[in-house]
């Protein structure tokens, strides 16, 4: 168990009325291992049980059954809370205070010390590309801006674990382009980030792997590579053949009873050419 940052084993939770009744079933008796230093997706549409699951695993909700474990703890265990860092789907900050006094605010309820806050604060404002506008106070930042100093709020205990809900919400391409590269150096670092989206792109281009939920039920869950792979597709990526050359191997192959499904030039993607397209022009 110590090997794994997130365990649980049957976690169920039901939602119910004033009368105690039953009213929703939001998450059925879910096993769910994450390893260390390892990006986890979580996918499913609204009401799936996405965010029922990030709550439960940091003691917001408690389970109707079933149990979880974080880095090796209970989740209900105090110790573990200061390893951990969360970014929920809508932030709630302290409008009236700029960049760097919420985060010093933040700094200050997990007793680190000044002079370390003061070096802490300064990288993440940096990092998260808030550098600019780090005296504005939050009452005048976009919901692109509020992620972004949300994020490095979830950062400013330098967390083992971090659970981020919806995290690119809100951002502009750029924007979450470079969330993701920073969710990247997380890893690199050795930090276990758990994602919870319902955008594929993001998680199909930062995730080791993934988990579908619907409706409450796990549907799926491994690699990305693995689930996305058509293992039944051959596919080659050669250049410089003439179009002699390309009719001649696929002659080839129509003569060893293959099929050949499409020919032409591979592409990137509409996210690489619109921060290649911009960053030209600064």
């Amino acid at each position: 168990m110590d090997n794994l940052a997130v365990r649980t084993e049957g976690l169920t939770k039901i939602y119910r009325d004033f009368w105690r009744r039953k009213s929703t079933l939001a998450l059925t008796d879910l096993n769910l291992n994450i390893e260390r230093g390892e990006i986890f997706g979580l996918l499913g549409p609204n009401g799936s049980g996405k965010t029922t699951t990030v709550k439960l695993l940091l003691g917001l909700l408690f389970p109707t059954s079933g149990k979880s474990w974080l880095l090796g703890y209970p989740s209900s265990d105090l110790k573990i809370k200061s390893k951990i860092g969360f970014l929920p789907e809508e932030s709630y900050l302290y409008k009236f205070l700029n960049a760097e006094e919420i985060l010093d605010f933040y700094g200050k309820l997990f007793s680190i010390p000044r002079r370390e806050r003061r070096g802490r604060i300064d990288k993440l404002i940096h990092d998260v590309g808030l550098w600019l506008h780090r005296k504005r106070p939050l009452s005048q930042y976009s919901k692109g801006m509020l992620r972004r100093i949300g994020l490095a709020q979830s950062m400013i205990n330098n967390p083992e674990l971090i659970l981020l809900d919806e995290p690119t919400s809100g951002l502009d391409p750029i924007g979450s382009y470079e969330i993701k590269n920073l969710i990247l150096e997380f890893k690199k670092q050795g930090k276990t980030v758990v994602l919870s989206s319902h955008l594929l792109a993001d998680v199909q281009d930062i995730c080791n792997r993934i988990a579908i939920l619907s409706k409450g039920i796990l549907q799926v869950t491994g690699s990305v590579r693995e689930l996305l792979s058509q293992k039944d597709v051959i596919q080659f990526l050669v250049r410089n053949l003439s179009q002699g050359d390309i009719q001649a191997i696929e002659n080839f192959i129509k003569n060893k009873n293959g099929s050949v499904l499409s020919i032409g030039h591979p592409s990137s993607t509409l996210e690489e050419l619109f921060v290649k397209t911009i960053q030209n022009q600064s």
